[in-house]
């Protein structure tokens, strides 16, 4: 990535997020390129990184979009996305949010559990209309990740047993208002072996054969995402044996593949420059103070989650600190006990892989407004979010002052 990190800063100020669209171009085009022996759907996961100008680049090179809630999905539809590349998951749907899909027309809504189908079916009989359905089935394979993202387990909360998927298809078949349509699994995210992907894809691809035999024939097969990225040192799976392994499970099946990467399509693209106020000694142990924060990018608050790491500086004397940012928490953190350069004030760090879960999950935590956006394609850049001021933060509460 050969951006001028300081350029922005000058331009821009810090904290400032940046993302590489010619990154996100060619992780589209590689994975679209490993699924061209078959009908294939590309449905960005929106909630890797809501924002429109990302959502539309995806959508020009042809991407449908598997949100979470309605928001997400207005935000596809808002940036061009046609309603038949567009899915609605989420383990947890709101009636309003199920109504206005449906109003919607989108391809499907992938339900995660019988109480859900049965409000479903519900509200497409108060519309007259018909819901496509698509059924999140948990095969109970181990993803190998971590705890916090791993949704394939009878022990998580997301999808339905084989055996209850089964039974809410065939409800499906015999309801005016419910269409059986796909059947979707995903097991985790930032995936970095093959094989408890090719299981789940077998079992779901032996579900469909068997519900084909009872005369439900869906049309599409949604695989997942997951599809794991560099952060450290972690070795990938290859896309085309991830896309062959996939397909290996279809034989015989006339049915379209959906795939929803995320992370894979945008993680590595961002980078997020934050500048150092200051440096202080407690005791014997050394503190990088930043003017990024927990609330800019929480991943390793959260998930004591890993980003390569580098201070933009040419400082050779390297020592053990924490680098932590201004939010009152000790959580407050992007790394410890990390070997960096001694710094000055106003030196720029840039954390790098901070395409995906970054931005996305950012928060007003003690008022601090959110930072810019910034898009660099073909050697270009432009501002895509501005930086929230106090005005922006405070704007839906100060009508209601008493």
């Amino acid at each position: 990535m050969s951006i001028n990190f300081k350029e922005l800063a000058d331009k821009y100020q810090t904290p400032y997020y940046v993302y590489d669209f010619d990154y996100i171009t060619n992780q589209y085009q590689e994975l679209k390129t490993a699924f061209k022996a078959r009908k294939s759907l590309i449905a960005y996961a929106v909630k890797a990184n809501s924002n429109l100008s990302v959502i539309k680049h995806l959508a020009s090179l042809g991407a449908g979009a598997d949100c979470v809630s309605i928001g997400e999905v207005k935000r596809a539809l808002k940036v061009g996305i046609a309603p038949y590349k567009i899915i609605f998951s989420g383990v947890g749907k709101i009636d309003s949010e199920i109504k206005e899909a449906l109003e919607l027309g989108i391809l499907m809504i992938n339900v995660e559990s019988d109480a859900e189908l049965q409000r479903v079916e519900t509200i497409a009989k108060e519309l007259d209309v018909v819901a496509r359905i698509s059924i999140r089935v948990n095969p109970n394979i181990d993803p190998k990740t971590h705890p916090y993202i791993s949704t394939g387990l009878h022990e998580n909360k997301f999808g339905v047993d084989i055996d209850t998927a089964k039974r809410m298809y065939i409800q499906c078949k015999n309801s005016d208002n419910l269409e059986p349509t796909g059947i979707h699994c995903h097991i985790g995210s930032q995936l970095t072996e093959l094989q408890p992907i090719k299981e789940s894809v077998q079992i779901i691809a032996d579900l469909v054969r068997n519900l084909s035999a009872l005369k439900i024939e869906l049309s599409f097969i949604d695989v997942g995402g997951g599809l794991g990225i560099i952060y450290d040192d972690e070795k990938l799976i290859d896309t085309n044996e991830y896309a062959q392994a996939i397909l290996e499970t279809m034989f015989g099946l006339d049915i379209t593949i959906v795939c929803e990467p995320g992370r894979f399509l945008v993680g590595n693209s961002g980078t997020f420059v934050t500048k150092v106020l200051y440096e202080k000694i407690n005791g014997e142990k050394r503190f990088v103070i930043v003017d990024g924060a927990m609330n800019d990018l929480i991943r390793p608050a959260l998930y004591n989650a890993y980003h390569k790491i580098e201070v933009l500086n040419d400082n050779k004397e390297f020592s053990d600190c924490n680098l932590v940012g201004p939010v009152c928490e000790s959580g407050d953190f992007f790394a410890k006990n990390i070997e960096l350069p001694q710094t000055q004030h106003n030196d720029l760090v840039a954390i790098y892989s901070a395409g995906a879960y970054c931005f996305t999950m950012a928060s007003n935590y003690n008022t601090r407004g959110k930072v810019a956006e910034i898009a660099y394609e073909n050697g270009e850049y432009r501002l895509i979010r501005k930086r929230e001021t106090f005005e922006d933060i405070i704007a839906l509460e100060e009508e209601f002052i008493k």
